[in-house]
C-alpha cells in the first residue's frame, strides 16, 4: 500500500495517488522529503479466475510505418475466445477473455499471450527503436544525476537524499548540525566541503536493489533520539512490505524484520513502532504495536476494523506527542489518537465515528485541531478542542463555499492552511495564541504569493518548533522549487531548484487556463502550456490531453522535465480539469462519481472539441492519455466518440468496471461502492454498463491506442487492459495501430528505477510521433 497526501496526488504533485486504480508520477529529489500524510490508498487485488490457453494466429494486417505510409507488418496475437456468460437483471454479457486472469500470475498460457503482446509490440516499434533511444538519450541528459535533495533540518541533523551518476535509486543521508540549539531560519544552509561535518550514508537503496528486478522504499522513519531508522521496502510492486530497522550509525540490524504489512509505520517512542496489516482481500484493517526485540507474533493488536467497507490509515503529530489512526470509508472518517509516551495504555476514541462525517485530526499544546467534513460542510471546516475534553468544539475557520480547506500543517507559533479556490491552490498562514492559552476564530491571514497564472505547490514536512513553513512550488514551465518561507515576516528563500539541463529556459513557454462550457452549462478549467517560439496555434500543432477525474484527486499544472521532448517538438499540453477530481472543491468531486460519473467523460469531450474549436489543434493531431482511473476516463471516451481523437495513451486502466465491482470478493470492491456504486442493484448495474470501457467495445473504427499494465499490480489487475486489447482486437474495423505493453516484473507504478521510468516516457513519445508521422527520416 502507498501513502499519499489526500489531494496530492497529481503528476504536478510530484506523490503518488491513492485508491486503487491511480495514476503514474514522477519525482522529483528536490521534493523527496517524509510526508505527514492525511490519506492513505487503497488497493485492489482481483481472487479466483479461470485458466485457458492463447491460441490461434491472426491474418497479416495492415500497420502505419514511422513514414505515415501504410505497410505489411507482423499480424498481432489473437486471443483465444472462452464463452464467460454472465447474466443479471435479465441481462446477458459474454465474457470471451474472462480466462485472462489468473490470480496467481503463474498461468503458462496467460503469461504466454502476454509476452507475444510485448513481442508483437516489440516488433512493430521496431523500426522507431534508433529515435526512441534518441529520445531517452535526451530526456535523461536534461537530468542532473549527481544531485541531492533540498537538506531538510530535523533536530540536531540535516537529512537528505542523495542521487549519483549513472544510479537509477538514492542514498539517504545526514549530516550533524554544527550549531543545532539555534533556533531553525529560512536562511539556514547545510555545510558542505573539508571543514563541515561528514556525510553519514544511512541506506543506499542502490546496493538493496541489487537483488530485486524491482524496489522501492515506502516509508523511512527516523527514530525520536535518531539513533534507529525503520523503513518499508517493496521488492515486487504488489506494495506488500516488510519492515527493517537498522542502528543509524552502525547500520546493523536491530530485531527481526516485520513481513506483510503496508507501509504505514510510525515511531512510538524509541523502542516500539506501530504499523498496519491487510486481511485477505488486502484491506487495512488491524493496527499493531511493535516493541523492538520481541517476535512479530507477539505483537499487540490496538485495533481490529472488522467493517469491509473501512480501511485503516496511520500519521504522526507534528508536535511528535501523538499518533492518529484514521479508520475511513469514502464518505466517512474517524480517528483514535495514541500518547505516545504511554502507547501500552492503548487507543482512545477521538472522533467518534458518524454516518458521513470525514474528520482528520492534528495537535498542538493543549488542543487536538480538528478538520471537519460533512454534507453540509462539504468543503470542510477547522475546529479545535481542549485534549482532556474533545466535546468542547471552537470553530477557527468556518465552512465557505468557494474555498476548500485541503489540509493544514501546525506548528508551535502557526497554522499553516492549504486551500483551493477557484481551481488553484494556495497557502493562508495564521499566527496562533501562545500555547496554553484560548483558541478563539481565527482573522484573515497572510497569504503566500505564487508567481505563475496556474502552478502546483505541495506541503512537506518542516520543524514543528520553528515559524519556518517548507512548501514544494512547481508550475508548467517552473521545474520544482523548495522554499523555506518565514511565517513571522512574509519572506521566502529558495532552498533548491531542480536543475534542467540541455539549454532549459522557462521563458521560452507560456502557461495558460481556459474555461470550457460543458454539456450542462458547468465552466471547466483547462491548464496548458507550450512552446511561444514553435507552437503556431493554427491548429496545425500537435496536442497531447491529459486526464484523470476520480477520488477527488487534484492534478494540478506541474512541471515534468521529459515534457519538453514534446513541447521543444511543437507539442501542446493540456491537462483537461474535469468533474471527478478535487480541483474545484467537494462538489466537483460529488458531480463525477456515482450516477454522475458520465461528468467525467463528457466534461473531457468538451474539452477535446474546444481545443480544436481555439485552433489548438485537429482531430488529426489530438492525443489523449490517462492512466488508472484516468484510464477507465480515456477508455469510456475512446467508444464514446472515436473520431475525435488521433491517439489514446491508456496507462494501467481500470477498463472492466462492471465485472470488477460486482465481484466483492475482489480486495475493496465493497469499499469502493460509495465511489463507483453498488452493481447489484439495478440502477447502478445498468448505469455502469453503459460506460464501462469493456463492455462498449463495438464493431466501428478506433484511434491509434497504446494500453500499458503491470503484471503485479494490486490496484488494476494486468487482466483488465488485455481484456480490453483482445476484444478491440476482434472487434475495430480499422487499420490503425493497437499495442500492449506489459511489465512482467513490475505493478501499477510500473518500473521503479529513475532512467527506467524515462525510458517508458521515450517509448511513449515515440508511439505518438510514429503515429502523427513526426519522425524524422533516418539518416
Amino acid at each position: 500500500m502507498i501513502v499519499v497526501r489526500r489531494g496530492l496526488a497529481s503528476l504536478g504533485s510530484h506523490f503518488l495517488a491513492p485508491h486503487r486504480r491511480l495514476l503514474h508520477f514522477v519525482v522529483p529529489l528536490s521534493c523527496l522529503v517524509p510526508l505527514v500524510p492525511r490519506r492513505r490508498c487503497i488497493l485492489r487485488l482481483c481472487s479466483s479466475s479461470s485458466s485457458s490457453s492463447f491460441s490461434e494466429t491472426g491474418a497479416a494486417s495492415l500497420r502505419l510505418t514511422s513514414s505515415g505510409d501504410m505497410a505489411e507488418s507482423r499480424s498481432p496475437p489473437v486471443a483465444k475466445k472462452v464463452e464467460h456468460v454472465m447474466e443479471m437483471f435479465g441481462d446477458v454479457r459474454v465474457d470471451n477473455y474472462y480466462w485472462l486472469r489468473d490470480d496467481s500470475r503463474c498461468n503458462p498460457d496467460m503469461l504466454s499471450y502476454l509476452r507475444e503482446e510485448n513481442d508483437y509490440t516489440d516488433s512493430v516499434m521496431s523500426g522507431t527503436k534508433q529515435f526512441e533511444n534518441q529520445l531517452f538519450a535526451e530526456i535523461r541528459g536534461r537530468i542532473k544525476e549527481d544531485d541531492i535533495s533540498a537538506p531538510l533540518r530535523k533536530g540536531p541533523y540535516y537529512y537528505y537524499k542523495k542521487n549519483l551518476q549513472g544510479k537509477e535509486y538514492v542514498q539517504h543521508c545526514r549530516r550533524l548540525i554544527p550549531d543545532n540549539k539555534a533556533e531553525p531560519s529560512v536562511y539556514d544552509t547545510m555545510l558542505t566541503g573539508p571543514d563541515a561535518p561528514p556525510e553519514h550514508i544511512i541506506l543506499d537503496e542502490n546496493i538493496k536493489a541489487q537483488e530485486h528486478d524491482y524496489y522501492r522504499i515506502g516509508a523511512f522513519k527516523t527514530s525520536p533520539d535518531h539513533k534507529l531508522v525503520a523503513y518499508a521496502e517493496d521488492t515486487k510492486g504488489d506494495e506488500i512490505y516488510a519492515v527493517n530497522v537498522i542502528d543509524s550509525e552502525a547500520l546493523k540490524p536491530v530485531g527481526q524484520s516485520l513481513k506483510g504489512v503496508t507501509c504505514d509505520l510510525e515511531w512510538a517512542g524509541n523502542d516500539a513502532l506501530v504499523y498496519i496489516t491487510m486481511d485477505e482481500i488486502l484491506r487495512p484493517d488491524k493496527v499493531w504495536l511493535h516493541k523492538l526485540g520481541t517476535e512479530q507474533c507477539s505483537d499487540v493488536c490496538l485495533y481490529h476494523e472488522k467493517d469491509d467497507m473501512f480501511s485503516l490509515d496511520l500519521h504522526a503529530s507534528e508536535s511528535h506527542k501523538y499518533l492518529f489512526i484514521g479508520s475511513e470509508s469514502k464518505t466517512t472518517r474517524f480517528v483514535f489518537s495514541l500518547d505516545v509516551s504511554r502507547p501500552h495504555d492503548g487507543l482512545r476514541v477521538l472522533t467518534p465515528r458518524v454516518d458521513g462525517i470525514d474528520t482528520s485530526v492534528n495537535h498542538r499544546g493543549n488542543h487536538f485541531f480538528i478538520q471537519r467534513r460533512s454534507t453540509e460542510f462539504y468543503n470542510s471546516e477547522l475546529v479545535a478542542c481542549p485534549v482532556d475534553d474533545t466535546s468542547k468544539t471552537t470553530v477557527l475557520i468556518p465552512h465557505r463555499e468557494s474555498i476548500k480547506i485541503q489540509e493544514i500543517q501546525l506548528f508551535r507559533d502557526h497554522l499553516a492552511v492549504f486551500e483551493r479556490e477557484q481551481g488553484l491552490q494556495k497557502i493562508t498562514v495564521h499566527r496562533l495564541p501562545t500555547e496554553g492559552q484560548p483558541l478563539r476564530a481565527l482573522q484573515d491571514g497572510r497569504s503566500v504569493s505564487f508567481i505563475d497564472p496556474v502552478y502546483s505547490v505541495d506541503s512537506t514536512e518542516s520543524e514543528f518548533a520553528s515559524s519556518v513553513l517548507r512548501f514544494c512550488y512547481s508550475s508548467m514551465k517552473t521545474p520544482p522549487s523548495v522554499y523555506d518561507y518565514d511565517m513571522d515576516s512574509g519572506t521566502s528563500v529558495v532552498k533548491k531548484i531542480d536543475t534542467v539541463l540541455g539549454g532549459f529556459d522557462g521563458s521560452n513557454y507560456v502557461t495558460e487556463r481556459k474555461w470550457v462550457t460543458a454539456s450542462d452549462g458547468t465552466q471547466i478549467p483547462m491548464s496548458i502550456v507550450y512552446n511561444k517560439n514553435l507552437a503556431k496555434l493554427d491548429g496545425s500543432d500537435p496536442l497531447l490531453l491529459y486526464g484523470y477525474g476520480s477520488y477527488e484527486i487534484s492534478v494540478d499544472p506541474y512541471f515534468k522535465a521529459s515534457r519538453l521532448s514534446l513541447l521543444d517538438r511543437g507539442f501542446i499540453y493540456v491537462i483537461a480539469h474535469v468533474r471527478g477530481g478535487g480541483e474545484m472543491g467537494r462538489q466537483w468531486y460529488e458531480n463525477g462519481k456515482l450516477m454522475k460519473k458520465k461528468n467525467t467523460f463528457t466534461d473531457f469531450i468538451a474539452c477535446a472539441e474546444r481545443l480544436i474549436e481555439l485552433k489548438y489543434c485537429s482531430k488529426e493531431k489530438l492525443c489523449i492519455e490517462g492512466r488508472s482511473a484516468g484510464g477507465l476516463l480515456v477508455g469510456a471516451v475512446l467508444n464514446m466518440r472515436p473520431d475525435l481523437f488521433k491517439v489514446v495513451i491508456a496507462g494501467v486502466p481500470f477498463v472492466d468496471v462492471l465485472t470488477t465491482m460486482l465481484d466483492p470478493t475482489i480486495p475493496l470492491t465493497t469499499s469502493e461502492w460509495e465511489e463507483w456504486g453498488d452493481p447489484r442493484k439495478e440502477e447502478f448495474y445498468f448505469y455502469m454498463k453503459s460506460y464501462s470501457p469493456v463492455d462498449n467495445v463495438t464493431a466501428q473504427s478506433y484511434p491509434n491506442v497504446l494500453v500499458t499494465a503491470g503484471l503485479n499490480d494490486p490496484r488494476v489487475m494486468y487482466s483488465e487492459p488485455a481484456k480490453l486489447v483482445a476484444k478491440l482486437r476482434e472487434m475495430k474495423t480499422d487499420n490503425n495501430l493497437l499495442l500492449f505493453k506489459c511489465e512482467l516484473g513490475a505493478g501499477h507504478f510500473s518500473k521503479s528505477g529513475r532512467f527506467e521510468k524515462l525510458q517508458e516516457d521515450a517509448f511513449t513519445f515515440a508511439f505518438m510521433m510514429k503515429v502523427l508521422d513526426l519522425i524524422p527520416a533516418s539518416r
